[in-house]
């Protein structure tokens, strides 16, 4: 298939530039296994849910990963982190007048200083010249790092609760799992009540995830990385929820990549404790192996994420989908409104 074929056209005003009033204030299409759609709000997620059922949430937590300095020169410099590497050693997008040399000293929020120490391709290594670990420092001094079409000049006060999960426990992504933004503490205890279950996986999504697919051919497409743990107790909820006939609901793109990985990559075939790495790409003709239904917000045109979205629902559908949204005005990308996925039955 074509990056193209992947291509709706988007009314700006329908960007979503800051979060419902509410976390459960947003609207939910559902794509239907018949094959329909309905317009509904979020809390009527709740009526989908059954009994047995199992929804995997992914705890990452977003660090504000967006520091602002100056080079010795007094140029101003802006660091994107794409991932933490160590107590005092980031991989980070530089943004400045001229790319910094190995060897140049940044002067972070007049608060401390990073050393430049080369380049990984188009990112930048770095060390935090500080006996104080980069995650409390990045903590004290950083910006949440919002998603490039946010178009506010600064982050507000009001988006460190809100581009953060309730649920958020595990430091390290640089950019929200959003589909997991719509829910509280009290639809995840009506979820419980109900008899489902609640799973964790975590993978620190990576600033890569915003990037486009350039190629033609998205066969050609070369995945960026990303961090996962899947682990033994998710493990056991998912053989639980299968011997119980139940479904495995995927809370956003993250969790189908964190469960399918797990899948895929483990010596039997089966899904298995992993830690790790994965450059997984799912596009149309997948077939899934851990996932029944997907909960996700609604993606940027021509990018991986709707990909995803179009091998579970399939393609036609999908686009169908997204058009319908437009006319209805739904609200797009982070924060805006979310999409319940199931597979068109047979």
């Amino acid at each position: 298939m074509k990056r193209q074929d992947f291509f709706f056209d988007l009314p700006e005003r329908l960007i979503a530039q800051q979060p419902a009033a509410e976390r459960r204030g947003s609207r939910l299409l559902v794509m239907l296994p018949d094959g329909g759609v309905e317009d509904k709000q979020f809390p009527d997620l709740l009526s989908y849910v059954q009994p047995n059922d199992l929804l995997v949430f992914n705890n990452t937590k977003v660090i504000p990963a967006r520091l602002f300095g100056k080079k010795s020169t007094g140029g101003q410099v802006e660091l994107l982190i794409e991932r933490v590497l160590d107590n005092h050693t980031l991989l980070t997008h530089i943004r400045s007048s001229r790319s910094p040399k190995a060897g140049a000293i940044l002067r972070i929020e007049d608060a401390f200083d990073i050393e430049v120490l080369g380049r990984q391709d188009d990112l930048f290594v770095v060390k935090v010249l500080s006996d104080e670990p980069a995650l409390e420092l990045i903590e004290a001094h950083g910006h949440m790092p919002l998603p490039p079409y946010i178009e506010r000049t600064e982050d507000q006060e009001a988006d460190k609760e809100r581009y953060q999960t309730v649920y958020s426990e595990k430091p390290g992504a640089v950019a929200a799992p959003t589909a997991g933004l719509h829910f509280d503490e009290a639809l995840l205890e009506a979820i419980q009540a109900k008899g489902a279950q609640i799973g964790f996986v975590t993978l620190h999504v990576g600033a890569g995830t915003f990037k486009p697919v350039q190629v033609d051919d998205i066969e050609e497409h070369v995945m960026h990385s990303e961090y996962l743990e899947v682990d033994q107790i998710l493990v056991d909820q998912v053989k639980q929820t299968r011997a119980n006939g139940g479904r495995v609901f995927a809370i956003g793109t993250t969790s189908v990549r964190c469960l399918e990985s797990a899948s895929s990559l483990s010596s039997t075939g089966e899904l298995a404790p992993y830690q790790g790495e994965t450059d997984i790409f799912i596009t149309p003709g997948y077939e899934f192996k851990e996932v029944d239904v997907l909960f996700t917000n609604f993606h940027l045109s021509e990018s991986t994420l709707i990909m995803l979205v179009s091998a579970v629902a399939g393609y036609e559908r999908t686009m169908a989908a997204y058009q319908h949204a437009v006319e209805q005005e739904y609200r797009f990308f982070s924060y805006g409104d979310a999409m319940l996925v199931f597979p068109k039955s047979e």
